[in-house]
């Protein structure tokens, strides 16, 4: 049987390759998003560049011992940073994938409508939520989710979502 790959360098956005939408840990698992889930994930994309570039206009780092703003990464290059990079730890999955990771049968990351993002604790999960309904409230946009997310090991990550339609603005902080 052939296998089928991706170019995972093209860019969906400014900043955000396929590649780091559709990474697993789990690379024995087929995760290729169909065209319709890749334009989902570039309506995702255009919302967390507008989400980078206000979390670092508002909240950079000023010297590495001494960040801007708690809940700001620390710039370990001591200069001013004002690039600080959105993280994604899940985007898009496969239904094999989903079921692999426990995600929920009707998960937005199957159809290419979700990202997980890494944060750094509560307050910057917070800020990134903020920013996040700020903006759709600005361009009179909806989202589907923000949910803040806490691990029974105590990490935290945002979880966002944006449909083509029907969003439903759910917004809620989530302990598992």
């Amino acid at each position: 049987m052939n296998q089928v790959s991706i170019n995972k360098s093209i860019h969906l956005s400014e900043h955000i390759t396929l590649g780091e939408v559709t990474k697993s840990r789990h690379s024995e698992v087929y995760n290729i998003p169909s065209h319709v889930a890749i334009e989902n994930l570039k309506r995702v994309c255009e919302w967390l560049e507008v989400l980078r570039a206000r979390y670092n206009q508002q909240y950079v780092c000023v010297s590495s011992d001494h960040p801007a703003h708690p809940g700001t990464p620390p710039n370990l290059g001591g200069e001013i940073n004002t690039d600080t990079p959105i993280i994604i730890n899940s985007g898009y999955r496969s239904p094999e994938l989903n079921k692999k990771v426990g995600g929920s049968p009707t998960s937005n990351h199957l159809t290419g409508c979700a990202v997980d993002i890494r944060v750094y604790g509560i307050e910057q999960a917070m800020r990134y939520a903020v920013i996040l309904m700020d903006y759709a409230d600005e361009t009179k946009q909806d989202y589907d989710e923000i949910l803040i997310e806490k691990n029974h090991s105590g990490g935290y990550w945002l979880h966002f979502a944006v449909r083509p339609k029907d969003n439903r603005r759910k917004t809620m902080f989530i302990q598992k």
